[in-house]
């Protein structure tokens, strides 16, 4: 599937490849509509999705498991995250999800809405403590970025359970239009975590100066790394080695430099520096494809921004502009068209390829 930046000025356009998407399932699926009558409950703000079954070539001992985080202000895009998913794959029930949520009642309100809307989805939630990162957070640039759920992707190997040693991370405002098999069979060659890899951006702004002055904080990051220079890669799409991330003990390599930014400001977003100063330059570089990011805008205003030109198996709006917020107040950029079948909030206008 190619997706062409040019596309950003045609809006029937985007829409209506949207549809196709989200009405084209993946070879070979035999989906089977199961929408009933919403129960008198927080989930029926939602509408049910249909139940995605394997087609006849499948394993079902060969396990995908994706992790995300469930939170309130980003249920909408978790559940349309999910639905892409498992819209776009011939394995749908091969898949296994891990939801991480901080204790609290809506943790267990948003699971209900998930079992809801995915009556058939294997799913496993766990509680994320905040406690962990409480002391460890710094201010950023965007309070989204500052919150402790942000931050459990550093602990997945801590809170995964021993028999979970791979696994494909997933920020919230994402969804696919390809079959995650396909980033579930990466081979990671040795490496802990596969990602794309953008080695054109610059990646000195990721950090302050204060950092880059600092001879002996950016030689200990960075002289004795690999023969590849660091670059950038975004970790709201991952797919990571939990085993060898437990061996290497990547959780407190982490949690040092968020020691060192607690007492001398070295960056300003959030949970995304500490990995960067952690593993830049030391991982499986993925094709671009499975990241087309930045869809949100910058992460300060938000701003329309238009496709990249090239394949795309998957869209992030990362950014401070969600799709659904932009969607709702009637002034949506281009590409949040495409997200827009893959909602399933039931006061929205973009669901109506679920209508009864």
């Amino acid at each position: 599937m190619v997706i062409s930046s040019s596309l950003h000025h045609h809006h029937p356009l985007l829409t209506l490849l949207s549809f196709t998407l989200l009405i084209t399932p993946a070879a070979a699926i035999r989906v089977s509509a199961v929408i009933r009558d919403p129960l008198p409950t927080p989930s029926s703000s939602f509408r049910e999705a249909p139940a995605f079954r394997n087609n006849d070539n499948c394993d079902p001992s060969a396990f995908i498991n994706v992790v995300m985080t469930l939170d309130t202000n980003y249920l909408r895009g978790t559940i349309a995250a999910v639905l892409s998913i498992l819209q776009h794959t011939s394995c749908p029930e091969n898949l296994h999800f891990h939801f991480l949520s901080t204790p609290s009642k809506r943790p267990s309100e948003n699971l209900s809405v998930i079992r809801s809307v995915f009556p058939y989805l294997p799913f496993r939630a766990y509680p994320f403590d905040p406690d962990l990162v409480r002391g460890r957070i710094s201010r950023s640039v965007r309070q989204a970025l500052d919150q402790p759920l942000n931050y459990a992707r550093i602990y997945l190997a801590d809170i995964l359970p021993l028999d979970v040693r791979r696994v494909i991370y997933l920020d919230s405002d994402t969804v696919l239009v390809n079959d995650i098999a396909q980033l579930w069979e990466v081979d990671l060659e040795g490496r802990v975590v596969g990602a794309p890899e953008y080695c054109h951006a610059n990646f000195t702004k990721y950090f302050t100066d204060a950092f880059w002055r600092d001879p002996v904080l950016s030689k200990k990051a960075f002289d004795a790394r690999s023969k590849r220079a660091p670059c950038y890669f975004n970790t709201g799409v991952m797919v990571m080695d939990v085993e060898q991330w437990r061996r290497g003990g990547y959780t407190a390599r982490v949690e040092e430099w968020m020691v060192v930014q607690k007492r001398k400001r070295i960056y300003h977003l959030g949970s995304l520096p500490p990995f960067l100063l952690v593993l830049a330059g030391d991982i499986k570089a993925v094709d671009h494809r499975w990241n087309q990011h930045g869809l949100g805008g910058d992460n300060i205003e938000g701003r329309c921004r238009s496709l990249h030109p090239g394949p795309v198996s998957l869209l992030h709006w990362s950014g401070k502009g969600k799709p659904w917020l932009r969607l709702d107040s009637r002034r949506p950029c281009a590409v949040d068209h495409l997200w827009a079948p893959y909602d399933l909030y039931r006061s929205s206008v973009s669901s109506l390829a679920f209508e009864e």
